[in-house]
């Protein structure tokens, strides 16, 4: 439950935000073990330097391209490679979602549709190396709450794949347009790019908001440096924090609860009426809408025109990733319209944790209420593995892995 708070003040590019999760202690291995598992192992190279920018230290990084005839990469073809990929899920997940949210850009300000952009910048290796490493890095240190300082955008003209463009670049106001995040004024900064596609995009997706921080304890603080010389020092700080409630009227503080607060978020339900599919289809609906980022998939049945028996299938998904899920349906289902809602959700903070039991290791999700519990549920495809491994039955597996969560920790409930 580790509260992370960006703070931008020159700008926000990927290689800074990787850069600041490296000073903050992450291993390189976090880093190039996903990428690995990506097949791109020995076609990159991480320079990290120590330098100072405006007399402050901090890491600065360069990821240097070791592929001589680069592939091209289309969001289509890459979009296969990551939903098929090993990755841990929540990794691939948020991959998924910055790039669903670069590409969704490219294709609006390209007049493309998204599977058709090519991707330079944002697609390139160096981009890859920085969406990947920045999401492991902050799964790695358990964030589960972000919030970014509103970031300059910069002016004057970037030169790019496409030529000329102007600043800020095309893909950062369209992602800012979708996504409503706010751009800081550029005024007093020599003309140049300061907040780059990448870096906006891995902020809307991980953000919980953009503007000044909360109340907090700072634990630990990285600096990635930016690569060009400024008038004051060009870097971003990324600071590890616990939240602090700052006493309301006159009353003496009460004491800290003992439990995590339930976070109200936005998400987007995706629903659409279904008659003339079999069940077969339906099923492989669901599973590719879960695979392209869906939070949630489930169905209903419901009484149609004619007296036909249909299917209600909804999807609940993130606001960046709900043009891409709409190209799910389209491609696997045969409505021909689908309805979509805003609406707003309490979550209760959870996590993935592995407990070591006598048969093997098991995952288990534990999330904690506002009353200081924390209940805890084993994933089911680890049960079913190890009963498949060991010859046993679910519930006698079932069995052994709750007596152990119940010898883990007085606090846990199932």
């Amino acid at each position: 439950m580790t509260l992370a708070l960006l703070d931008c003040p020159t700008g926000l590019a990927g290689n800074m935000l990787l850069a600041a999760l490296l000073d903050l202690g992450l291993p390189e291995a976090a880093i190039h073990a996903p990428l690995a598992q990506l097949g791109l192992a020995d076609r990159y190279r991480l320079r990290i330097e120590e330098r100072r920018s405006g007399g402050l230290r901090g890491l600065h990084l360069e990821v240097e391209t070791l592929e001589s005839q680069p592939p091209h990469r289309h969001w289509g073809s890459l979009r296969q490679q990551l939903s098929s990929s090993p990755l841990d899920p929540a990794l691939r997940q948020r991959v998924l979602a910055v790039f669903t949210l670069l590409a969704d850009a490219e294709a609006t300000v390209h007049g493309h549709v998204p599977e058709q952009v090519h991707f330079h910048e944002v697609g390139a290796l160096d981009a890859l190396v920085d969406v990947v490493g920045v999401c492991a890095g902050l799964l790695h240190f358990g964030v589960t709450s972000l919030r970014c300082t509103v970031p300059p955008a910069g002016h004057g003209t970037v030169q790019t794949a496409h030529g000329v463009l102007p600043l800020p670049a095309p893909a950062v106001l369209e992602i800012a347009r979708r996504c409503g995040c706010p751009l800081g004024t550029s005024e007093g900064f020599p003309a140049g790019e300061l907040t780059t596609p990448t870096g906006l995009a891995l902020a809307a997706c991980w953000s919980d908001g953009f503007g000044q921080a909360p109340s907090h304890v700072p634990l630990r603080i990285g600096v990635g440096l930016g690569s060009r010389s400024l008038d004051r020092p060009n870097l971003l700080r990324l600071c590890l924090a616990r939240a602090v409630e700052p006493p309301t009227g006159d009353s003496s503080p009460e004491p800290e609860a003992p439990g995590a607060q339930p976070r109200l978020e936005t998400i987007v339900q995706q629903q659409a009426q279904i008659d003339d599919a079999t069940a077969e289809d339906l099923a492989f609906l669901a599973e590719e809408l879960r695979q392209a980022g869906a939070l949630e998939v489930f169905s209903q049945p419901i009484g149609m025109k004619k007296g036909r028996q249909g299917s209600l299938i909804t999807a609940l998904v993130s606001e960046p990733q709900r043009a891409a899920l709409r190209q799910v349906w389209w491609r696997h289902s045969t409505s021909l319209g689908l309805r979509e809602q805003m609406q707003q959700r309490w979550v209760l903070p959870r996590g993935i944790e592995e407990l070591s039991t006598s048969l093997g290791p098991v995952r288990f999700k534990r999330h904690l209420r506002p009353d200081g519990l924390a209940r805890c549920k084993a994933e089911y495809d680890d049960l079913a593995g190890l009963a498949r491994q060991h010859g046993l039955p679910l519930a006698v597996v079932r069995a052994v892995v709750d007596r152990c969560l119940d010898q883990s920790g007085p606090e846990a409930q199932r």
